[in-house]
């Protein structure tokens, strides 16, 4: 969900967690995508940690599944 970041900034990127244990709530955002198994992204659910800690990267969300999941982020943090 982060921004490339520049030379002043820390190497720091924030995660949405994807969960497969769904429980209907409105924060679950299900998107599907091939690379993950069947489930929703939890926008309760955000994570921040060192680029250097990111194992590799599973693939990638088009702008057009982005969108929900950044708007479910903006409801949750009342935005």
């Amino acid at each position: 969900m982060s921004i490339p970041c520049t030379d002043e900034d820390r190497l720091l990127m924030t995660v949405v967690s994807h969960t497969t244990a769904l429980r209907g709530s409105i924060f679950e955002i299900t998107i599907p995508v091939p690379f993950l198994k069947p489930g929703a992204f939890l926008v309760q659910s955000l994570s921040t940690l060192p680029v250097k800690q990111a194992i590799r990267r599973l693939g990638f969300l088009s702008p057009a599944q982005i969108m929900p999941v950044e708007q479910g982020i903006r409801d949750w943090l009342a935005l």
